[in-house]
């Protein structure tokens, strides 16, 4: 049977970076295996459920470029493919495990549950068990909880495709709930339930749930089934090598968040896709070329840090190669909300993305790239100075401002403007671009000249003309 595997998001917030990880890595697995990919929503957790959570879980999943197979929009026929929608499947896996006392009925009260736990750690206990007082406790007219019946001295052993042999010992972990009180099932015994019956033959997920394992093979083993193969991923960390969190103000969070501030998705996905795999040295990768490299064995076990410079760069080169009417879908918007573009024309706001294109790492930066240029301060410096004070400079300026007061302005007529000045002053190369740069951008450098000039207007550029050969007389 080809491979099976899910992301199963809980609707509790929206697509984090480290979800986002665990989704593509699971997609690459089943584009590269031929495989199926299945996103199953699991929303027990009913209290902390965000309303547009699954939306958003799967609209940035779509916008990243990782489809499935599988799920709510795309039914199979492993479903229902919300958690809620199969209480029923639970309750009977739950009845049986009764049956065969391999759980019990729990009919303890928070109050005294939570008894319980502050004697232990008054103690000095360092772990709370559940005391089993309710293991062999007769038929009661109240509420209960289902726990599962850890069995003594058992060990779980359990190859992990990143992190080699891990074994659990089970007096590490008291009896758990199965059931709550309310029916819901509790993570492990749904997670455990749903991977079986939707036959799930890979679990690839973060390192974090690798305390949920022995739980899960517990339900496995009492029900006499196979296993998935497991593969938890390492952490990703911060530059202090801490684990990413909510709390890193430097660090973007949510894939929302990069989408908002125009990053190109297929960037995104490239430098997601290397936060703990190795596809070699080359580091910009088209998903395509991404699945054809992937392997879980390929999966790092070191913990992968999150390089905001790293993936500036990355969004910057898919950026770059963007035709000018793509990179247009990415900028514009922002130029627009900016009133930048206002009353401009096609070819004017076509200018303005041909010259900043190569300077621009995500799209809302081209309002703050374009707002130094056009409104910024016209001031020269002390080594600009220096420079218009060499001999001819002024007389080139002269001949440049007449120049472009009797021409068209455009960037093309702008350009045969500098070179006839050039002839009719004797300056060129450096000392031809260099004094008309600082006289009308007061820069040393930039991008193309007669593009910028352009984009200045012919009015803005006169003027600096006119103070520049003050300023040279």
């Amino acid at each position: 049977m080809p491979n099976r595997v899910r992301y199963a998001p809980s609707p509790t917030g929206f697509l984090h970076i480290g979800n986002a990880r665990t989704a593509l890595f699971n997609y690459l697995f089943a584009r590269s295996t031929g495989g199926t990919m299945i996103v199953r929503i699991e929303d027990t957790d009913i209290a902390r459920n965000v309303d547009t959570g699954v939306d958003n879980q799967l609209d940035m999943l779509k916008w990243l470029g990782v489809t499935w197979d599988e799920s709510i929009d795309q039914p199979g026929d492993y479903g229902p493919y919300r958690q809620l929608e199969r209480l029923d499947l639970y309750k009977n896996v739950a009845d049986t495990l009764l049956s065969q006392g391999v759980a019990y009925k729990c009919y303890c009260t928070t109050a005294e549950l939570e008894a319980e736990k502050a004697e232990q750690m008054a103690r000095g206990e360092d772990k709370y068990h559940y005391s089993r007082k309710c293991l062999h406790a007769p038929e009661q007219d109240k509420p209960y909880a289902i726990r599962f019946h850890v069995p003594e001295g058992q060990t779980y052993t359990f190859k992990d495709v990143v992190k080699g042999e891990v074994t659990f010992k089970s007096e590490d972990i008291g009896d758990w709930v199965m059931v709550k009180q309310n029916g819901i099932p509790t993570y492990n015994f749904a997670c455990a339930v749903d991977d079986h019956l939707m036959a799930i033959s890979h679990v690839l997920r973060g390192e974090d749930h690798i305390t949920n394992t022995p739980r899960q093979l517990m339900i496995f083993h009492a029900m006499n089934w196979a296993a998935p193969t497991y593969g938890h991923m390492t952490l990703i960390v911060n530059d202090a090598g801490k684990k990413l969190s909510k709390r890193d103000g430097d660090i973007l969070q949510f894939i929302q968040q990069y989408k908002d501030l125009g990053y190109v998705p297929d960037a995104l996905f490239n430098f997601i896709a290397l936060l703990g795999f190795s596809p070699g040295e080359k580091e910009l990768l088209t998903p395509d070329e991404l699945i054809a490299a992937f392997a879980p064995e390929k999966l790092s076990n070191h913990p992968a840090t999150f390089d905001t410079q790293k993936l500036t760069y990355i969004n910057h080169q898919y950026l770059k190669a963007l035709d000018l009417a793509t990179f247009s879908t990415y900028t514009t918007p922002f130029l627009d909300a900016a009133q930048i573009t206002e009353g401009k024309s096609d070819e004017w706001i076509n200018t303005l993305l041909s010259v900043f294109q190569e300077r621009t790492t995500y799209g809302q930066e081209i309002v703050a790239l374009s707002k130094a240029f056009l409104t910024g301060e016209y001031v020269w410096d002390s080594a600009m100075q220096a420079l218009m004070q060499e001999e001819n400079v002024n007389a080139l300026l002269e001949a440049f401002k007449r120049g472009l007061e009797s021409t068209n302005f455009t960037p093309d007529l702008i350009r045969d403007v500098m070179k006839e000045s050039g002839k009719a002053t004797g300056m060129k190369g450096k000392m031809l671009f260099m004094p008309l740069r600082i006289a009308t951008t007061a820069s040393m450098h930039g991008p193309e000249l007669p593009k910028l000039l352009y984009l200045l207007g012919k009015d803005t550029v006169l003027n600096r003309l006119e103070k520049a050969l003050e300023w040279t007389a």
